[in-house]
């Protein structure tokens, strides 16, 4: 019998996947974290099985890295560099069950390890000893079936068809690494405001928090206050905020609730080949001296609230390449989102520590294609699966970021629009200017009248 269990595909499963074998993965996401996780949250195997609990979550970060394949694919994946072990492929239905035992709870538990800022010694990411960070909510596409629906609602369209279920994530990034320092999702029938008063629990004194008009709410902003955390909140230009008190930059204090803000008034124009083009700007700060945080260089600092931006279209573009998610209960999508934010969590952590061997390195200029055509190929070449004496502290996914460094970021000129619409008759793409144009940014402040 012994013999027998030392054959049997689940022995090899839990000896073959040692650390390194499944590339980086395990050096970001070690062993030794999984199986505390496990433990922790009750969901270690209680009978020998055909593919153990270990297995089934880097089985789940591993097909956050596939999205286009089906789980036996991934599966294949993981195994493709031991070709010499004699493995039998799990079935599709051992794969669904495996999954099912173990639920989204380890995958949470997870995410709360990895979760952060990414250390860095760069400067990027931090203003006048604040850290930086943003918020902001996106949606995403559930699989369209019976049980999904129960909690997720299709969205409609003008002409009444309906899309599919949509799920709503609210994330607090660190600019700078955009890493994820915490995430909220949940049914898109719940506001974007409420799951960004659930992200306060994240949030700290000595960081500046950057939002859009939509996260102006007085009482959310009052809530976020509570924490210790400054504020840098864009509001709608003819808000009415009363003048409590005059700045001498020009910027003003008003009152929202029991929270004393600064209002800045800037205009911002553009100046192009293709010609000028000028906005009006309104933030609200926290920061009220202006000898001490500067209103220009506050309106400079507001750009970095793009950051969020561009997270969200590594996870929903890059990494799913604007597909739907796959699992097809509401515990399936809780366990799918969970390991999708820990294996993005695991790529930016590998390209901070790639830029930061390399002082002044800008972290903006790691590509996140790169690391992620970098992690796959690691996982099917099964890398490093003997160990080695060498430390290696950057890998390969840094090596192949450090190799492909993107230049620095462009200036960004142009209004957001929608460049993959939900229905093709609202699509402007064509009307898009996609030319790169030299651009002279100038910030006026404007003084309200008295």
């Amino acid at each position: 019998m012994e013999q027998a269990a030392i054959s049997r595909p689940v022995g090899v499963a839990a000896g073959v996947f040692a650390p390194g074998h499944i590339g980086e993965l395990t050096r970001i996401v070690p062993f030794e974290m999984v199986d505390e996780v496990l433990a922790r949250t009750g969901a270690v195997q209680r009978r020998v099985r055909l593919v153990p609990a270990r297995v089934t979550v880097y089985l789940l970060l591993a097909a956050a890295l596939f999205t286009s394949l089906g789980y036996r694919q991934v599966f294949d994946r993981l195994c493709a560099g031991l070709a010499g072990l004699a493995l039998v492929r799990p079935s599709g239905s051992a794969l669904r069950q495996a999954r099912q035992r173990l639920g989204p709870a380890p995958m949470r538990a997870l995410f709360d390890l990895v979760r952060g800022p990414a250390a860095t010694t760069a400067a990027a990411g931090w203003w006048r000893g604040l850290r930086v960070v943003a918020i902001d909510g996106t949606l995403l596409s559930v699989p369209d079936c019976e049980a999904n629906l129960a909690v997720f609602t299709r969205q409609r369209l003008g002409n009444g068809i309906a899309g599919y279920p949509q799920l709503r994530l609210a994330a607090l990034v660190a600019c700078g690494t955009r890493s994820v320092i915490g995430a909220v999702f949940g049914p898109a029938t719940t506001g974007e405001l409420e799951y960004a008063r659930r992200l306060a629990a994240d949030l700290r004194a000595g960081m500046l928090l950057l939002g859009d008009r939509n996260f102006a709410a007085a009482g959310l902003l009052n809530h976020w206050a509570a924490t210790g955390v400054d504020l840098l909140v864009r509001c709608k230009s003819g808000r009415n905020l009363p003048p409590v008190a005059r700045c001498g930059d020009g910027s003003f204090l008003a009152r929202l609730g029991t929270l004393t803000v600064r209002v800045i008034d800037a205009e911002i124009t553009v100046t192009t080949s293709q010609g000028t083009r000028t906005g009006h700007y309104r933030l609200l700060t926290t920061l009220t001296d202006p000898s001490a945080h500067p209103a220009g260089e506050l309106v400079r600092l507001y750009h970095e609230r793009w950051e969020i931006e561009t997270v969200y279209a590594e996870l929903k573009s890059t990494i799913l390449g604007g597909r739907v998610l796959r699992a097809r209960t509401p515990a399936g999508i809780e366990q799918e989102m969970w390991a999708l934010l820990v294996a993005y969590q695991a790529l930016r952590t590998a390209m901070t520590d790639a830029t930061d061997s390399v002082p002044g390195t800008d972290p903006d200029r790691a590509g996140f294609t790169t690391a992620l055509a970098a992690a796959r190929d690691q996982l099917v070449l099964a890398a490093s699966i003997t160990a080695d004496t060498v430390i290696d502290l950057v890998g390969a996914i840094g090596r192949n970021v450090l190799a492909h460094l993107l230049p620095a970021r462009r200036t960004r000129t142009k209004n957001r629009i929608v460049k993959r619409a939900i229905s093709k008759y609202n699509a402007r793409g064509p009307a898009i200017d996609r030319a790169t144009h030299k651009a002279t940014i100038s910030i006026n402040m404007l003084t309200t009248d008295p």
